[in-house]
């Protein structure tokens, strides 16, 4: 309780330094899933179409996903160097995976009678695709977002590493210092971004597709 309260004490004390952390911690998170969701939806839309596309798209991502984030973090540096670019195209690659999968499977295993009757009615294959099929899928595509998000703000901590700043300089000042107060000055707040996004992700979730997911 003793570090705990210091870690806390230290935060009022340098509002400046914890809030320029926590904000670059939030902008390399929310870029890289606004940029893992446009390059993932588009993506699983496009090899829906062609089973040999598919098993391409997703055979690669799951390799991406045998890869610890910081060996990801890692390749990206020889690539593109240090900074907050690198940490964001790293995240983004970390969060690829979830999106364009449970993407693909949702677009994929939609009701085949739906699509059969739409096709009946005289829809075009776009018209299916924007009427039937996502809205049908929107569910999973959410699933993938959900655990996209927490693992990219998990995995926003090894920023520090290839110079992406964020909470995680906390836990390596702290590591490095043996200063364990500094530690939870950045580990706490990540895990309270991971479990609160995880909740409240999961409660709009409940909101939004609680009724389709029961039936």
């Amino acid at each position: 309780m003793n570090l705990l309260t210091e870690a806390i004490t230290w935060i009022a004390d340098n509002p400046g330094q914890f809030n320029r952390a926590l904000g670059q911690h939030l902008l390399m998170s929310i870029s890289a899933i606004v940029i893992a969701l446009s390059i993932g939806l588009p993506l699983a839309i496009i090899i829906i179409r062609s089973r040999l596309m598919a098993t391409l798209a997703v055979n690669s991502v799951n390799a991406l996903r045998t890869l610890p984030s910081l060996a990801i973090l890692a390749i990206m540096m020889p690539i593109l160097g240090i900074g907050l670019w690198p940490s964001i195209v790293a995240l983004t690659i970390l969060a690829l995976p979830p999106i364009l999968i449970n993407a693909y499977i949702g677009l994929r295993d939609v009701d085949p009678d739906a699509v059969e009757a739409a096709t009946g009615m005289g829809m075009s294959e776009r018209q299916i695709l924007r009427k039937i099929r996502i809205p049908l899928a929107a569910p999973a595509m959410f699933a993938g977002l959900r655990t996209a998000s927490v693992q990219v703000l998990a995995g926003a901590t090894l920023a520090p590493f290839i110079g992406g700043g964020g909470l995680g300089d906390f836990i390596a000042v702290g590591i490095a210092g043996m200063n364990q107060s500094r530690l939870l000055v950045g580990a706490v707040p990540i895990a309270i971004l991971a479990l609160g996004t995880e909740f409240l992700l999961g409660q709009t979730e409940r909101v939004l597709f609680g009724e389709r997911r029961a039936a």
